[in-house]
């Protein structure tokens, strides 16, 4: 079984989903959520689901090993951010190379960067009238939203949309696709078992 921990920030509608997704899955298993916020919603959903949930400081990411010593005992196949804020350090993404991935909220390029995350992104969008927005997943490097693009997925935008509206719309599409491109990512790290005697 292949084993995922999660990084989320806030609500943790993105973490219950993929919990909730592997929970009868053959193919591996959300093990851990870590968090920055003592206070995210995404602590009481993991109690309920019964999934072992930490929170850390500054100190704890980005001064210590204590995240990272975490990390390794847990030896995760996958690490998914799921509307975890804090950039990731160097030094974390050194030990885990092409393991972690980062869901952000309108197609990159555009609108990624330091500062825009959630309804910042939304308002930018329809602030600036594009007729399309959608959600990219990637690979997190050393900046903020430039890894390699895995997924995107895209959502039409409306003259008459409020920011709001797009956040619909857009959470619609995380809940639809993430589980899924998390799942074929799994998939793929197997491997491939050539027939005997060739």
């Amino acid at each position: 079984m292949k084993r995922i921990v999660i990084f989320a920030s806030g609500s943790g509608t993105n973490a219950e989903n993929l919990i909730r997704y592997f929970q009868n899955s053959e193919i591996g298993s959300v093990i851990q959520v870590l968090t920055n916020n003592p206070q995210a919603k995404v602590l009481d959903r993991c109690k309920n689901l019964k999934v072992s949930a930490l929170s850390f400081n500054r100190t704890a990411f980005y001064h210590t090993n204590d995240v990272l010593n975490v990390l390794k005992a847990s030896q995760p196949d996958l690490v998914v951010l799921a509307g975890f804020l804090w950039k990731f350090p160097d030094f974390i993404l050194h030990e885990f190379p092409d393991k972690v991935i980062n869901i952000h909220p309108a197609l990159l390029p555009k609108y990624g960067g330091k500062g825009m995350y959630g309804s910042y992104v939304h308002e930018a969008v329809v602030a600036n009238k594009e007729i399309e927005t959608g959600i990219t997943i990637h690979y997190v490097n050393e900046h903020y939203d430039e890894g390699a693009i895995i997924f995107q997925a895209k959502c039409e935008v409306n003259a008459s949309d409020t920011a709001e509206m797009v956040a619909e719309r857009i959470h619609e599409l995380e809940m639809e696709h993430f589980p899924k491109v998390v799942e074929k990512l799994l998939k793929s790290q197997e491997p491939i078992s050539l027939p005997s005697g060739s």
